[in-house]
Order: C-alpha cells, then sequence, then structure tokens
C-alpha cells in the first residue's frame, strides 16, 4: 500500500537556522531526523513539551558526545512546522533568555497566522 502525506514545510524563525547550524555535525543530523518525523506526522523520539511557551510547543532533545542541545518548535499551525529556536543546553533548565526568545517568535507566528 502507498501511503501519501503532505509534508509540512519546515519555517525558520529569525537566526534559529543559523543557530542549528553551528550545532555539531552529529548533533546536526540527528536534529534534521527528528525534524523529518514531525514533517512526516510523526513524534519526535526524545521530546517533552514547552507549554510556557505556547500551546503546542515542543522541545527536541538531541544529546552527543559534546553535549546537549534543544530545538523548540510548533508544528501545530495549519501550514508549516515553525522552528522557533536551536540552542546547545547548558543547565537543567532552559533559561530565561532562551524561553523569552521562542516565546515572542511564538507570539509573531500566531500573529502572522492571526489566530487568538
Amino acid at each position: 500500500m502507498y501511503k501519501l502525506t503532505l509534508e509540512k514545510p519546515v519555517k525558520f524563525c529569525g537566526c534559529a537556522r543559523d543557530d542549528l547550524n553551528r550545532f555539531p555535525v552529529a548533533a546536526r543530523k540527528e536534529a534534521g531526523r527528528q525534524l523529518r518525523l514531525v514533517q512526516s506526522g510523526e513524534d519526535p523520539q526524545d521530546w517533552k513539551p514547552v507549554n510556557p511557551i505556547g500551546p503546542g510547543v515542543r522541545e527536541i532533545r538531541v544529546r552527543e558526545k559534546r553535549g546537549a542541545f534543544r530545538v523548540i518548535y510548533v508544528a501545530t499551525f495549519r501550514d508549516a512546522i515553525y522552528v522557533l529556536h536551536c540552542f546547545p543546553k547548558k543547565s537543567e533548565k532552559i533559561t530565561f533568555a532562551d524561553m523569552s526568545l521562542a516565546a515572542r517568535r511564538f507570539r509573531a507566528i500566531r500573529n502572522q497566522e492571526n489566530l487568538p
């Protein structure tokens, strides 16, 4: 049987693509594989919700020998998967600066999509 799925494009907000490109090669490839799963309608292998940023916002967790890396995204908007922020994880919790940046980008997308 053939499975026909229309994959949502991945759109990077602000400098998120540049930040992702600064990940070590192995972490960058793994983040790409996980985003590809999201594109095909599946869940990433290691993720958790980040509700303080906004409804439907998730964090992909990538662990690599050089450390931990995060990709914050939202896939609940109709036309695209938006990568809000990418960063190396340096503490147990997401820092206020990282949360604020992702939240600002989420609000901007929501306003662009004319959603409440």
